[in-house]
């Protein structure tokens, strides 16, 4: 959960999010010596008589700023590829669940079982318990076993939206008859909050998504619950 003040990205809550975080500072690193070695040459080109010479039409200076830019890139390519692969490679996934976007709500389908499907609305201010977050909380959250991978199921009815929870690393856009898909795994219990992250109309602010993660055994006894 984000908190006031906050400069970075919230805590992980996934393994996915841990190596978006870990390919996050890689990159911070990169551009930071790209910028520190750029403001190094500017400084001496102010400072001396570099521009006055021939090393700026050196032929070594040419290799050498032509073969580093490519260098740089595959290593900021490289992990960045595999991130990608993580997020959309999943074999036997523990649970499917099917979500779809509507004006402005979303409803849930876990497709494993039969009568387990909801629908999921913002709970209005003045309904609010205290401790629930404005604009955050939800009637019916979804529940899913941690450290479980789970195939999420992505569409929209009407217009497009996007189901985006930060803390877990996952942005994923309902787009209307198609069906997109995307995996997700909670490293520890918790409740993990989102929101529609594409403008889908007057009320796309209010659209929240409520995630709860919790050990498989509460999952069960839940499960039963709400598909009688």
């Amino acid at each position: 959960m984000a908190h006031s003040a906050q400069l970075g990205l919230q805590n992980a809550a996934s393994p996915i999010m841990e190596e978006l975080l870990h390919f996050h500072d890689h990159a911070l690193m990169i551009v930071f010596l790209i910028s520190a070695l750029v403001l190094y040459i500017i400084s001496l080109m102010l400072s001396t008589k570099l521009t006055h010479t021939n090393t700026m039409d050196a032929q070594e200076v040419e290799v050498v700023w032509t073969i580093l830019p490519a260098i740089i890139l595959i290593l900021i390519a490289l992990p960045s590829l595999q991130i990608l692969y993580l997020m959309d490679e999943l074999n036997n996934p523990h649970l499917t669940i099917k979500t779809i976007g509507h004006q402005w709500y979303w409803s849930y389908e876990y497709t494993d079982y039969q009568n387990l499907l909801f629908d999921s609305y913002m709970i209005p201010t003045y309904d609010l318990y205290p401790g629930h977050f404005r604009l955050l909380e939800v009637d019916h959250r979804i529940v899913v076993p941690m450290e479980s991978p789970i195939r999420m199921l992505v569409s929209a009815e009407d217009v497009l939206h996007s189901w985006a929870v930060p803390a877990l690393g996952i942005k994923t856009d309902a787009v209307p008859g198609r069906l997109n898909q995307t995996t997700l795994i909670t490293s520890h219990p918790g409740l993990y909050y989102g929101q529609c992250s594409e403008i889908c109309g007057s009320n796309h602010s209010f659209m929240p998504i409520v995630v709860e993660s919790m050990p498989l055994k509460y999952f069960e006894a839940w499960s039963k619950i709400m598909n009688t």
